[in-house]
């Protein structure tokens, strides 16, 4: 008997929304087919299936042990989600009896459903960063008697969803800064910054509606800017790596001596970024708006405002409690680190979510129809691309010119 050849091996998931795209969230049933085609008749020893999701983070730094001595210190660290095997065809994983009898499959195409639940516990988002990831993935293998197995792995995502529709991410941040310019024994009068924005939480593809006010007493020309930047945090073997990125940026006006700028409600449109990570022990990803002014020969005066960027956008009915008039009376600290300069444009991104889409976003609805839009919506736009195409790094634009 001549035995046939595997002509393909696939992987295909059923999908919980009409984008076509795998994604899930923590306690959904993750759902698909292993296709298979062969020419001929084909024996086979078992079809198994492997379901994993993990987050793992590594790096290296260079150390030095004496004068002529140098060695190279690895940090990683791993966190397991969950972890699932089940077999399509053949014995429940008894590999202790390689002598039962094998199967036989015959020419054409074939399909084998498998099913499993993601834990009910929350799961980090799907990310993917310069020193760490998180994966959750299926992986196929065909074994067959005298021959290597055949494997295949595919990727799904995982959203950890966050609704902005919360207290928390409905207040409002704000802050005020001063600060006194000397040169030897002169002192020029002082710069002053406030800014507030509408709340803590957004959405990829809404706008930023920045209020600010920029008052020059000083002898030198100051330039005000804005900027968003995303903060990677890695953690292992107690030690943390940090990578700072800078997802969209805008810049003001020239502001001559004795002269005031007001901004009134100036946008800065968030693009396609994953979503913020902050249940996950080893990988955490945060967000802030930094408002600044440009000092030159001075470090900047700026304000940091935290940002938390979520899934489910905003209800229209949301209880937005707090409007951008309502003052704080707590300023926000920042760490004591001067800004450079950066360039003016902001990074290059594919314009993917529309004013139209945003507020098709918002129809009113209820809680489950919120989450079925979010999934439906500009969620999808971005999965991709925050994946596999990264703002710029900080490194990348902290030596441009300054303007």
């Amino acid at each position: 008997m001549v035995l046939g050849k595997v002509k393909s091996l696939t992987i295909s998931f059923d999908c919980l929304n009409d984008s076509n795209v795998p994604v899930y969230s923590s306690g959904d049933t993750v759902s698909g087919r292993v296709n298979l085609e062969v020419t001929g008749e084909i024996r086979v020893k078992s079809l198994k299936i492997h379901a994993r999701g993990h987050a793992k983070v590594r790096w290296t730094e260079s150390r030095n042990a004496g004068s002529n001595t140098a060695y190279t210190q690895n940090y990683t660290e791993e966190v397991e989600y969950f972890n699932h095997k089940d077999t399509l065809i053949g014995p429940e994983r008894d590999e202790d009896h390689p002598e039962e009898g094998f199967h036989t499959i015959h020419s054409g195409r074939h399909e084998y459903a498998f099913s499993f639940e993601l834990p009910q516990t929350p799961l980090a988002t799907s990310f993917e960063g310069r020193h760490g990831s998180v994966r959750y993935w299926v992986k196929a293998e065909l074994h067959r008697p005298w021959l290597l197995p055949v494997k295949l792995k595919k990727e799904f995502t995982v959203f950890e969803h966050i609704d902005i529709n919360t207290p928390s991410l409905l207040s409002p941040q704000a802050g005020t800064k001063e600060k006194t310019l000397c040169c030897w024994f002169c002192t020029s009068g002082p710069i002053s910054l406030s800014a507030k924005i509408e709340r803590k939480g957004y959405t990829p593809g809404e706008s930023i509606q920045i209020f600010a006010e920029i008052e020059n007493c000083s002898s030198r020309v100051v330039v005000p800017k804005a900027a968003v930047y995303q903060t990677q945090a890695f953690y292992a073997k107690g030690k943390m790596k940090e990578v700072k990125q800078l997802v969209a940026n805008l810049r003001g006006e020239s502001l001559s001596s004795g002269k005031t700028e007001t901004w009134d409600g100036r946008p800065l449109k968030i693009p396609p970024v994953s979503p913020s990570i902050l249940d996950c022990s080893i990988i955490r990803v945060e967000y802030a708006l930094m408002v600044y002014v440009d000092i030159p020969g001075a470090m900047d005066l700026f304000l940091n405002l935290p940002l938390v960027i979520g899934t489910i956008p905003l209800h229209p009915f949301g209880s937005r409690t707090s409007s951008v008039s309502s003052q704080c009376s707590a300023n926000m600290n920042w760490l004591g680190l001067a800004l450079p300069e950066r360039p003016e444009a902001p990074p290059s991104y594919a314009d993917v979510v529309t004013e139209e889409q945003r507020r098709s976003n918002l129809a009113p609805g209820s809680a489950c129809e919120d989450l079925e839009r979010a999934l439906q919506g500009p969620l999808f736009a971005y999965i991709q691309e925050f994946r596999f195409l990264p703002p710029p790094l900080y490194s990348e634009v902290r030596g441009a010119a300054r303007l």
